[in-house]
């Protein structure tokens, strides 16, 4: 095994999840492709990166429903690295992206916790 290519992220509407991660995010759509049953496949990953991307997989029942936003319990669950840890949190909360703190910078680098649309929690971090 070489990495893990995907993470399922479950998502109320592909649509306003896709304009999150890529308008306020600044993610790429890397594809979106109709299932024919009403789902589709939609993948999103870093701009100009080719690690480990984002399906976003809408809820389908009542309890997938119940964990949009809640995934990971409430602790931060993802890490979105950068190079240009200024600007790419001034360009997100320009873009609307809600922050719970204000930067730090710690041993380890430059950290703000944010909220994507759902409540998920994620670290913005230019590693030290």
């Amino acid at each position: 095994m070489s990495h893990i290519a995907l993470v399922t992220l479950v998502v109320r509407d592909y649509d306003e999840a896709l304009a999150f991660y890529t308008d306020a995010l600044g993610f790429e759509l890397v594809e979106d492709t109709d299932r024919g049953d009403g789902s589709r496949w939609v993948v999103v990953r870093p701009r100009g990166t080719t690690g480990t991307g984002l399906l976003l997989a809408r809820a389908k029942d009542g309890a997938q429903q119940a964990a949009v936003g809640a995934q990971t319990g409430g602790r931060v669950g993802f890490f979105l690295h950068t190079e240009d840890f200024a600007g790419d949190h001034e360009r997100m909360r320009a873009a609307g992206v809600r922050f719970l703190e204000e930067p730090r910078h710690e041993t380890y680098g430059s950290v703000a916790v944010f909220e994507d649309l759902y409540g998920n929690r994620w670290d913005l971090l230019q590693p030290a």
